[in-house]
């Protein structure tokens, strides 16, 4: 988990930002003006700014220059902006910032451009997994777990779920509710809690896919816990 602070002075702007980084595991600190950014910066130092360019009081251009020039800027910043010319994005480049987004933002732009900045973070980044290399990597399948195969072990423990066979005795729509559950609990696992990726993976809509983990009674907080 990184610590991220989204610095914007349009509400749902910062809303949806927050939502999308929270789902990928993230802590989300929020400010709406270069005033409270500072503040933030100073007793919350986040492993990644996104810094819009254009608010009113001090614009993000200037507040990264004052960063550099002070020595703060010791995190990597990702600008964003609906109106920024090339000028400005080279200017911003050329002070620190890491990218730049053009608004609106698309989510595959965003989460990329997160990636990226928070593999070049100095700062403390999120715990790896430890690697099990007992367990052969062996990808799930509704033909191996139909044919009364064990669920391979994943690094992180998913419970008894993910070392016993399933009870083929069962009704069809129980067993296949296990097959379910214990399917998406794998994948949560091994994404981290992203259901993001979660959702690319296994090729569910993101609304389809909480309904359907929300049915089955999937722990959704697991996978992010499992993460840290």
């Amino acid at each position: 988990m990184a610590n991220i602070l989204v610095v914007d002075d349009e509400l749902g702007i910062r809303d949806l930002l927050s939502e999308i980084l929270n789902d990928e595991g993230h802590a989300v600190e929020l400010a709406e003006n270069a005033a409270q950014a500072r503040a933030a910066r100073l007793h919350s130092r986040p492993d990644l700014v996104l810094l819009d360019i254009w608010m009113p009081d001090t614009d993000g251009v200037s507040l990264l220059k004052e960063w550099s020039s002070t020595g703060l800027l010791t995190m990597p910043v990702v600008m964003m902006s609906g109106h920024a010319t090339i000028d400005t994005a080279v200017e911003a480049t050329r002070i620190g910032a890491m990218a730049f987004l053009e608004k609106p933002i698309t989510l595959q732009k965003l989460l990329k451009a997160v990636e990226q900045g928070l593999a070049k973070s100095t700062d403390k980044g999120r715990a790896a997994l430890p690697e099990n290399p007992a367990v052969p990597a062996v990808e799930m399948t509704v033909e191996y777990a139909m044919t009364g195969g064990v669920l391979p072990v994943a690094p992180v423990d998913l419970g008894p779920a993910s070392s016993q066979l399933f009870d083929l005795d069962k009704p069809l729509r129980e067993a296949r509710d296990g097959f379910e559950k214990a399917y998406f609990e794998f994948h949560l696992s091994k994404e981290a809690g992203s259901m993001t990726r979660v959702a690319d993976k296994t090729g569910l809509e993101r609304t389809h896919l909480y309904r359907k983990l929300k049915q089955l009674g999937v722990d959704l907080s697991r996978g992010k816990r499992n993460s840290y």
